[in-house]
């Protein structure tokens, strides 16, 4: 097996929404493959029929392209389900060859024994009733049945992990596998075996999780005697309190970020760092400098701590590039937000950070557009009083009235030049023409406000503050 460009595969099941671990595993795996100019494959692993979840598959596949992750086989993507006759051809051979044989023992049998073995202090596992009866199939008429991996049962294997290390098992401490159920369907460990032969995968790449399942898959190679994969299992994505990560932590699957406006660049950029680093300072990557930097060497085998201020902080800094990008589509993107319609103000308004979403900005904006609602005493600043604030407003107003061009520079000289030109301070002016635009003490600066606003709707709102003082 030639091992020189990585030829792997990311294999979910349809059980729900792509969780951020497993857009993790597909980054990982998408990178290390297209770094070494190999393969990167999608499989729907679907075999666990109670687990099904109707449509999944398909939302699976969507949330990858929005992340950038198209599989080579997006137009023929390989689906278990639909090869359940190639796992019973496998099957039937390992009995053939004697690696493998029929069980019927009923699921009362092995939970009676199951029961028994507990009880006596010793690790649960099938106890082998089946192993040396040589059940035919044939021989069998409505009973029901499935087929077991004859596992060795004493020695080691050990596992050479491309992120862990070795890592050795004892094989007394395993029990004979289930590989085709009652029901037809393979269980993970055959069908996964059989379709990476299959599909010519030679580096199996996947969550940590599935580490103690591997020896049972190198006992399946042994066994087939095919050539073996390399392994490699990814850290675990962790909480902030060190447990694991779940719906109680917010947010876990990338529809969700999605949809809470985060940008496919960020959640990308983000995930590249939980389990991988540059071995640099460097935190901005697109998905074309991943894959230009990606080692398998560069993981951490310790688990990788999901911060959610750190995504926070990754997706303002896309926003703000986008919106600073005459070529970006991020215009487009506020329309999922309500927003089909942002001025360029506005955008100018958002594009100068403070805002960590795509639904942050568009809320912030479509409260904006509204006629804010405040105390009158707001206006007054802490340093000022009633008096200097209605002098401030006042000559705002008039300043407004007077301003032809409508830009920053000119706003900012407008209000300079109210300060300046009344005996004023800025807390006398800025202060309430803030509150008169935002109706929030803490907001954009004035400047920004009014830009966005435009000329017309910051004198209304200016007027409507005056209105307000004069009733004090």
């Amino acid at each position: 097996m030639n091992y020189d460009k990585i030829i792997t595969r990311f294999a979910p099941s349809p059980t729900g929404e792509l969780h951020i671990g497993g857009a993790r595993t597909a980054l990982f795996e998408y990178l290390a493959a297209k770094s070494t100019g190999g393969k990167f494959y999608l499989r729907i692993e679907d075999t666990d029929r109670a687990r099904f979840v109707e449509g999944s598959d398909k939302r699976l596949v969507e949330a990858l392209e929005w992340l950038g992750l198209v599989p080579d086989n997006i137009d023929d993507i390989v689906v278990q389900s639909e090869r359940l006759d190639l796992y019973r051809k496998y099957a039937l051979q390992l009995v053939k060859s004697g690696h493998a044989y029929v069980c019927t023992c009923s699921k009362e049998e092995l939970e009676n024994r199951k029961q028994k073995t507990v009880a006596s202090g010793k690790l649960p596992g099938y106890d082998g009733t089946c192993r040396d009866k040589g059940i035919k199939i044939e021989d069998i008429e409505d009973e029901a049945y499935v087929i077991r991996l004859k596992m060795p049962t004493k020695g080691e294997v050990i596992v050479h992990d491309l992120v862990r290390g070795e890592v050795r098992f004892d094989l007394s401490l395993f029990d004979d596998q289930v590989l085709l159920k009652s029901d037809g369907y393979p269980t993970y460990h055959l069908a996964s075996v059989v379709d990476d032969h299959e599909m010519g995968i030679n580096y199996v790449l996947r969550s940590e999780e599935w580490l103690s399942s591997t020896p049972k898959h190198l006992v399946l190679y042994d066994a087939f005697g095919w050539e073996k994969p390399k392994f490699g299992h990814f850290s675990m994505i962790l909480a902030p309190d060190k447990s694991k990560l779940s719906k109680r932590h917010g947010a876990t699957s990338v529809e969700e970020f999605k949809s809470l406006g985060y940008l496919s660049e960020a959640i990308v950029n983000f995930i590249a760092f939980l389990g991988w680093n540059p071995k640099d300072d460097r935190e901005f990557f697109s998905l074309e400098e991943l894959i230009g930097e990606f080692k398998l060497e560069n993981l951490n085998k310790a688990p990788a701590i999901f911060n959610i201020e750190k995504l926070n902080s990754f997706n303002e800094y896309y926003l703000v590039e986008q919106i600073r990008n005459p070529k970006s589509e991020i215009r487009n993107k506020f329309q999922y937000f309500n927003l089909p319609n942002i001025k360029n103000e506005e955008l100018e308004l958002i594009g100068r950070g403070g805002y960590k979403t795509l639904k942050e900005a568009a809320d912030y904006i479509l409260k904006l557009r509204e006629t804010p609602e405040y105390d009158a005493e707001m206006l007054i600043f802490k340093k000022s009083d009633r008096k200097k604030t209605a002098k401030a407003l006042q000559n705002t107003e008039y300043g407004i009235q007077n301003t032809e061009n409508w830009d920053q520079n000119s706003i900012q000289q407008l209000l300079s030049g109210v300060v300046s030109e009344n005996d004023l301070t800025n807390g006398d002016v800025f202060w309430p023409v803030r509150v008169a635009l935002s109706g929030e003490e803490k907001s954009p600066s004035p400047v920004e406000l009014a830009l966005a606003l435009g000329k017309e709707e910051a004198l209304k709102r200016i007027e409507l503050a005056i209105s307000k003082l004069s009733l004090v």
